[in-house]
């Protein structure tokens, strides 16, 4: 009985084994039917197609910077005081000498008035001597130590007029101050940040280049500007100085350039990528979608002509630029060669490829260009 069921068993687990082997084999050959041979047999895939033409790209020297004010400052005091009046507002305009903050000058006022006094009473004892003196009285040398007092009581005038303004803090240049807290009543210390102040009427970025690029640098050249905070947006400047330096670690060199900032869309502290054109030049171009990248290596479908029809073959290519969601072309391809735009997941090298028009539009044709990045 024992045995009879072991033999049972073991009849039914073949059967079983057979049946799993032939669905295998039937799933597996519809695939390869489907995909098609290296000879171009089987099942044809319908693709989209693209034709490889020339497009325009642009040799460009891409790096970051910052963005300052042509001139920018933070108003401090010089000394220990109290405010008694604030004559600016948050984010307005300011004109250059314009006062800002009054500080607390009682004790200037005093001695401004103090060596005024002084000053009058030098002026009319040196008159009185110098008359003397005139009429032979008294002697010149009198009439010439009042002089000299009176020139000191000049100095303690211009001395004590100096303290006083150091109570007057006003804005060094024009511009537009920034966001302030300070407020009449509050006690300052030298140093402390009253308010920020930024002309940026022009605003200047600076930038390091290698200096490989050094020969194509130069004062007045066109450069543009595109702040990660405004995307989409591109700003028109030149370059206005260049270092006489060449930083020996780096092995880069410095260079500046001013941007004019009508509206004031650009802000000092914007982090901006600068890009600086060398030439334009024309190459064969395919959409971003028809290569593939193994590791560094890029390769295509190329479409071609097999036993049976037309086939897929993989090429490798050289790539460059990349430029509006094309791929710049160095070698590999030529203008007028067909592709598989897109799909590439469903292509194996040597798959049939089914009939019918390149679709979509090719890299040379309008609408497909864009500026190079």
């Amino acid at each position: 009985m024992i045995r009879r069921h072991f033999f049972l068993l073991a009849a039914l687990a073949a059967v079983v084994l057979m049946l799993v082997v032939g669905g295998m084999k039937l799933a597996f050959g519809q695939k390869a039917a489907g995909q098609g041979g290296p000879g171009g047999g089987g099942r044809a895939i319908n693709v989209s197609q693209t034709v490889v033409s020339t497009r325009p790209f642009t040799d460009r020297i891409e790096v970051l910077g910052v963005a300052k004010g042509r001139q920018s400052v933070t108003i401090t005091s010089n000394t220990a005081e109290m405010i008694t009046a604030v004559h600016f507002t948050d984010g307005q305009a300011v004109a250059r000498g314009q006062v800002l903050v009054d500080l607390k000058s009682a004790s200037e006022d005093a001695g401004v008035s103090e060596a005024r006094v002084r000053l009058a009473q030098a002026e009319r004892d040196y008159q009185r001597w110098k008359t003397l003196a005139d009429r032979g009285v008294a002697p010149r040398a009198t009439a010439e130590q009042y002089l000299a007092a009176v020139e000191t009581a000049r100095a303690s005038v211009a001395s004590a007029q100096a303290q006083k303004l150091d109570r007057v803090i006003r804005a060094p240049f024009a511009g537009r101050v920034g966001i302030s807290d300070v407020a009449p009543g509050a006690l300052i210390s030298p140093g402390t940040a009253i308010v920020s102040l930024d002309d940026v009427s022009v605003i200047r970025i600076d930038f390091s280049v290698p200096d490989r690029y050094l020969t194509t640098l130069r004062e007045g050249l066109l450069i543009t500007a595109r702040p990660d905070a405004l995307p989409g947006e591109t700003f028109q400047g030149r370059i206005a100085q260049i270092d006489t330096r060449i930083d020996a670690t780096t092995r880069a060199v410095k260079a500046r350039a001013e941007f004019p900032n009508p509206g004031a869309r650009l802000k000092p502290g914007m982090l901006v990528k600068v890009a600086i054109d060398q030439g334009l030049r024309q190459a064969p171009a395919v959409p971003e979608s028809a290569i593939q990248f193994e590791g560094v290596q890029a390769s295509v479908f190329l479409i071609a002509k097999g036993p049976k029809g037309q086939v897929a073959r993989r090429t490798n290519v050289e790539t460059g630029l990349t430029a509006g969601g094309f791929v710049e072309i160095l070698s590999g391809l030529k203008s007028g060669d067909r592709i598989v735009a897109d799909g590439l997941n469903r292509v194996q090298d040597g798959a049939a490829i089914g009939g019918g028009a390149p679709g979509g539009k090719g890299p040379g044709q309008p609408g497909a260009g864009g500026k190079a990045r």
